[in-house]
């Protein structure tokens, strides 16, 4: 069962506003292609600067009450960021070839690193964005990030996705309820409930073509096998060549099913957590994709980019920022313009230290 999909009703003293992307994809190109040719030319330093430009234009056209977003990161930031974390892996690596037993404290020292990157590179992302002339900032702890992510992931995973929800949970009221904005705090609480109700549609997804795929494959496995066997006398190596190829095949297609599946619990679990987060505890935000059309896009994405060499990615970033910002909204308790005033006079003031920080920019 999908989150309602159409614009909420605003109640009296409400008002409902959508954001949307006023960028194209043939503006995009030409950032995409200079991107694209510079970091090749620098053997991947530009990628630092590409990255920047890129985060600059998407926000530059994310716009809400006529005003859009805004990026305040630069690339030497995040070049600094990738060469710390470069410089800790060589380390590493040197350590244990000079002195092996040290391999075996690495992923100790990984598993403790971990944590503390994705709580500075969630710092870090809040930090340089801001809206209306005010910062975002993000207050949570390394310890918080390890129970909520890294120990919600293990969870998820022995669990066999089972417990996928409950690890969504506290993934996302780790991030918003340590998120700020100027001086005014986010929260949220998704109910487990309507997390299990989206869960179930990609649990019958893997669970049913996971059936269906592994039966086929069987079929066609023995099938062939045998006919091939008793009419062309194969060798014991063509034979197991062939059975290792139906093995390749149905790995292959459950692969596609995790994907979709994916696709459509991340869209659903997405609608569950901002529109059950609150700004100030009296604004809240909403977000009703369609979960069909969401993973329908992003499949056809791929499929476009992939069979274009790469050309049309521009079109597929664009027509994804479109979609998923036309389906993003806040509901705001009182005047609009009164609300935003009080909070760029309470939060415009940033300290300088907001900007000098190592850039971890990593996705998680």
């Amino acid at each position: 069962m999908a989150v309602a999909e159409t614009a909420p009703r605003a109640a009296a003293g409400q008002s409902f506003e959508r954001a949307s992307f006023t960028g194209s994809a043939s503006e995009y190109f030409g950032i995409w292609i200079v991107n694209v040719l510079l970091t090749i030319i620098t053997v991947g330093i530009y990628s630092a600067w590409a990255k920047v430009r890129r985060k600059r234009y998407f926000y530059g056209n994310t716009v809400i009450l006529g005003r859009a977003f805004e990026y305040h990161a630069t690339g030497k930031q995040i070049f600094i960021g990738r060469l710390i974390v470069i410089a800790f892996l060589i380390v590493i690596n040197v350590g244990t070839a000079i002195f092996p037993p040290i391999g075996i404290i690495t992923p100790i020292v990984i598993l403790i690193a971990l944590p503390w990157l994705i709580k500075r590179s969630l710092r870090f992302n809040a930090r340089v964005t801001s809206y209306r002339n005010v910062r975002f900032d993000f207050v949570g702890t390394a310890g918080g990030a390890f129970v909520a992510i890294l120990l919600g992931s293990l969870v998820a995973f022995i669990s066999l996705g089972i417990l996928a929800p409950l690890a969504s949970r506290w993934t996302w009221r780790y991030v918003f309820n340590n998120l700020r904005y100027g001086d005014r705090p986010f929260s949220s609480d998704p109910a487990l409930g309507r997390l299990y109700r989206v869960w179930l549609l990609p649990a019958l997804i893997v669970f049913l073509g996971s059936l269906i795929f592994g039966f086929i494959a069987f079929v066609v496995i023995v099938g062939s096998a045998t006919f091939m066997s008793e009419s062309a006398n194969l060798t014991d190596t063509q034979l197991t060549v062939l059975s290792i190829a139906g093995i390749y095949a149905g790995v292959f297609s459950y692969f596609i099913l995790y994907g979709l599946a994916g696709l459509f619990y991340r869209a659903g679990v997405r609608n569950v957590a901002w529109s059950a987060a609150m700004l100030d505890g009296r604004h809240q935000l909403v977000s009703d994709l369609s979960r069909p059309r969401y993973a329908w896009i992003a499949i056809s994405n791929v499929i476009v980019t992939v069979f274009t060499l790469g050309l049309m990615r521009p079109w597929a970033a664009v027509r994804l920022a479109r979609y998923v910002n036309e389906h993003s909204g806040i509901r705001i308790n009182g005047d609009p313009g009164e609300i935003l005033s009080s909070i760029e006079a309470s939060g415009a003031a940033i300290s300088a230290e907001y900007m000098d920080m190592e850039g971890f920019d990593f996705g998680f």
